[in-house]
């Protein structure tokens, strides 16, 4: 594919460099020359500076040709502008990156992709999507889910006085008659490690477990891991993200929302009466102990800066409280969950980046996530009668080495299947593949 991406900021650079690595034909534009150095010393791209909404710039990028133009700069209205005046050059597809919520939920009124925008994303959207799935998923730090839960990839720290430190995958799997779940990957030292039967678990590693519905508890029991009743919640930081949260989430929780600034406590607290808004700085432990820190189930901390968040929820763990939450600006931050103490990092620009590449390989399949910190992908294909993959067992499929069939989504219930299990037309499999085998994985399904 020809694509065009505007703004070489962290999601833009991200971008490039997954689509670049996978031979697409990839242009980036920035008002920033710096930038642009750096990404054409780093990326197989080829790089314009200029302004995004320039039109003599988007022609030097062959817009006319592109099959798909992403704007993700840091202003919405050049986002929403250039993506136009691309369309109207000759873009097939167009995405463009948002802040304000009512493009995403006022439709009839601002129906801007009448205008030629394909695409709409909000990054602060994204990150409050996924914060509110790992506090329902709340044992482990990473959680994908497939089809409403039915299939879920969990991401879980092993802890040294776990029932499986010791032991190996075929000893773990021997633990119980039946096994509703499948460890697919282990991120030990920064390294990925695809286990084998022989494989040993070791302390702090993190494994990564694909189950169905029924078998989270049961993955949670192995592991040593606990869920955790949530009532209380308390979000640090009135940010797009940390409205858009306590919105959603004050409707099952007992929320307090917490921002510094005087003036934007007041304006939210008028704006969003539901939402219970306390004015001070959220790294005042003082305070926050007087606003019940103890008594919290889970701290979400979405200020706007990364320290702050990182430091609020190390205070709430150290205090007792039982998930913690903390959003990051630097996508490499996201390795350090583990070794700082912090249940969960999530960063919105990697989201976005996330949601814009599945996007584009979605003709493929129905869902693909790319997990932070492992080189591999989780992958749910459809199944129809001329895949390859029909009526053989899973061991005789000869599948990529690297890759494995993690579950099966058959009449509406998850399967986890062994290796004489058979695949059938009509069933949705979800599979875990390493970055290098993913493509061929893929056309085993077609």
């Amino acid at each position: 594919m020809k694509i065009v991406i505007a703004g070489a900021g962290a999601v833009g650079t991200h971008l490039a460099t997954w689509l670049s690595s996978e031979s697409h034909d990839i242009t980036l534009i920035d008002h920033d020359a710096d930038r642009l150095q750096n990404v054409d010393q780093n990326i197989d791209a080829i790089a314009i500076s200029g302004e995004v909404t320039d039109f003599s710039i988007l022609q030097r990028a062959q817009v006319a040709d592109a099959d798909l133009f992403i704007s993700v700069t840091s202003v919405e209205e050049a986002n929403i502008l250039s993506s136009i005046y691309a369309k109207r050059l000759g873009a097939k597809k167009t995405i463009a990156r948002i802040s304000q919520m009512q493009y995403l939920t006022s439709d009839d009124v601002l129906n801007i992709r009448e205008l030629g925008i394909d695409e709409l994303i909000s990054p602060e959207s994204l990150a409050a999507r996924e914060v509110r799935h790992l506090l329902n998923t709340n044992a482990a730090s990473e959680s994908i889910e497939f089809e409403n839960g039915k299939i879920n990839l969990l991401g879980l720290d092993i802890e040294e006085d776990a029932a499986i430190v010791g032991k190996t995958m075929a000893q773990i799997a021997g633990l119980r008659d039946v096994r509703d779940y499948i460890v697919v990957a282990i991120r030990r030292n920064g390294e990925t490690i695809i286990p084998k039967g022989d494989t040993v678990v070791n302390a702090n590693d993190h494994l990564f477990v694909i189950t169905h519905a029924e078998g989270v508890e049961q993955v949670l029991e192995v592991t040593g891991r606990r869920k955790i009743k949530i009532n209380d919640i308390i979000i640090v930081g009135g940010s797009r993200t940390g409205r858009h949260l306590a919105r959603k989430l004050c409707r099952n929780f007992h929320v307090k929302l917490i921002e510094q600034n005087p003036e934007k406590a007041e304006e939210i607290a008028s704006q969003h009466p539901e939402i219970m808004v306390l004015n001070f700085d959220g790294t005042d432990v003082e305070k926050l102990e007087e606003e019940g820190l103890k008594n919290a189930d889970a701290l979400v901390a979405v200020t706007g800066n990364s320290e702050t968040n990182v430091l609020t929820c190390l205070v709430a763990k150290d205090r007792g409280v039982k998930k913690t939450i903390a959003m990051v600006e630097n996508i490499e931050y996201l390795s350090l969950t583990q070794s700082i103490g912090i249940d969960s990092l999530i960063n919105k620009k990697l989201a976005a980046a996330n949601f814009i590449y599945r996007y584009i390989r979605r003709g493929d399949f129905v869902t693909l996530s790319t997990i932070h910190g492992i080189d591999s992908e989780v992958i749910e294909f459809n199944v129809s009668t001329k895949c390859q993959v029909t009526e053989k067992k899973i061991k005789d499929l000869d599948l990529p080495k690297g890759s494995l069939v993690g579950g099966v989504i058959r009449n509406n219930k998850g399967l986890i299947p062994t290796g004489d299990f058979s695949i059938q037309p009509g069933d949705k499999v979800v599979v875990f593949a390493k970055n290098e085998c993913a493509k061929k994985v893929s056309r085993y399904f077609r």
